[in-house]
């Protein structure tokens, strides 16, 4: 008997782990956390507010599969107070997703990690580095590269490939001259033209010699594309999306849903004042992407979400690849996702899996951020964590570029983990 009610407890706390983020209770103070303590968060949000640092944000934390702290500060938009339910320019948190997607088709044998990116687009044969620059014309030699990229080079951005628009100034001369975009698309394109010439174009330097933040996960993008049979949109609606329940997320944002979208914010060059987003704010890059009808799905940079939709596959990540009771990825392909894949390269304190930055023992010391949580973030001001010792997801959301008190990222981190009990 004593055996059967341990097995019961046991599928009782398995089925919770799957099912959906609980919703916050009124007045309930959350298990595991300080009520004082989470207000604490409030009054720093509200204190970058005050001061025109940022417009606003939206904060959700997530705690053992309940959601613990979930608000919005500041404005939308002129008009608009922010709401829980906004709409973000995720940007590069795109690059999980599309990592998931990636390790979904991996696991049913549509290749392995290790293969040739040329094996499924041929445009990446016979790769060669840069050597020569001429910065008058952008003009340039190469010398063969010493082997091929892998997908495994591209999930930990290992490649060689730079990023356009952000990147090394010699690559985006280069990546300017072809007309390679980060993601931001101004006029309609196709992802596969873009990544077909994007082959044929130099690396910065031999593949696996260091880690290079990159347009990797756009290779990526199409890579689920060509293996899949279906655009990397539908794939992450059909695949990704509908199992999560994530309503709001999308490359092109129904125009019903448009209002909803967050202003971009950026800072005037003299003062720092925050004044809105113009064509003019930065070179080739439009912060109308997800309305505009470009036809490009950049899987380094192209969604749009909010904070629940987003904490709910982050969920899904630490919850071992089980969400609401369906599983997109075994427990094995998250371990994998989740631990060092670069070995003894660099990235600051810490390390780099498949599609996230993971915390170290050494970077654990700068904030308390518990060693193995996964992280990134996005362009316009999004950043995201998973902790998978504490059970906790956190996101803090806002729009603007440059973002001169980006410190709040990580004041925001340190909040969290103070206010556990």
């Amino acid at each position: 008997m004593k055996r059967i009610r341990l097995l019961l407890i046991g599928m009782l706390l398995q089925f919770a782990a799957m099912a959906q983020l609980k919703p916050m209770v009124p007045g309930k103070v959350p298990g595991g956390f300080e009520e004082a303590r989470l207000q604490r968060i409030d009054h720093v949000i509200q204190d970058y507010v005050q001061k025109n640092w940022i417009k606003g944000a939206s904060a959700l934390i997530v705690y053992k599969g309940n959601i613990v702290y979930n608000k919005a500060f500041g404005i939308s938009n002129a008009q608009m107070p922010l709401k829980t339910d906004a709409i973000f320019r995720i940007a590069s948190q795109t690059k999980a997703i599309t990592s998931v997607a990636v390790m979904m088709l991996f696991e049913e044998g549509k290749f392995l990690l290790d293969d040739p990116i040329s094996k499924y687009i041929p445009a990446f044969a016979n790769p060669k580095v840069l050597d020569q620059f001429n910065a008058a014309d952008s003009s340039y030699t190469t010398v063969p590269a010493k082997r091929n990229i892998t997908i495994r080079d591209l999930l930990t951005h290992t490649s060689g490939l730079d990023y356009a628009q952000i990147g090394s100034p010699n690559m985006k001369a280069i990546y300017a001259k072809a007309g390679i975009p980060a993601g931001f698309v101004i006029q309609p394109q196709r992802l596969a033209d873009a990544i077909d010439k994007l082959g044929t174009l130099p690396l910065v330097h031999q593949p696996g010699e260091r880690f290079t933040y990159g347009l990797n996960t756009d290779v990526l993008g199409r890579l689920v594309e060509v293996t899949s049979g279906m655009s990397l949109d539908a794939f992450f609606h059909k695949r990704i999306f509908e199992p999560l329940n994530m309503k709001d997320t999308y490359f092109h944002l129904p125009e019903a849903k448009q209002s909803r979208l967050v202003n971009v914010y950026t800072e005037d060059k003299g003062t720092k004042a925050l004044v809105p987003w113009t064509d003019t704010t930065f070179r080739g890059i439009t912060v109308n992407y997800p309305v505009n009808n470009n036809g490009y799905y950049s899987g380094g940079a192209g969604l749009v979400s909010t904070t629940a939709d987003y904490a709910a596959f982050l969920q899904m990540i630490l919850n071992k690849g089980v969400y609401n009771g369906k599983r997109l990825l075994s427990r094995h392909s998250v371990e994998m996702m989740t631990q060092n894949q670069i070995g003894d390269l660099a990235l600051g304190s810490n390390k780099f899996g498949l599609g996230f930055e993971i915390t170290t023992d050494k970077g654990f010391l700068k904030l308390g951020q518990s060693a193995g949580s996964f992280a990134w973030g996005g362009f316009f001001g999004t950043s995201y964590w998973g902790d998978p010792r504490e059970e906790i997801v956190a996101l803090l959301f806002v729009q603007q570029w440059p973002f001169s008190h980006g410190e709040l990222g990580d004041k925001f981190k340190a909040l969290v983990y103070q206010a556990l009990k």
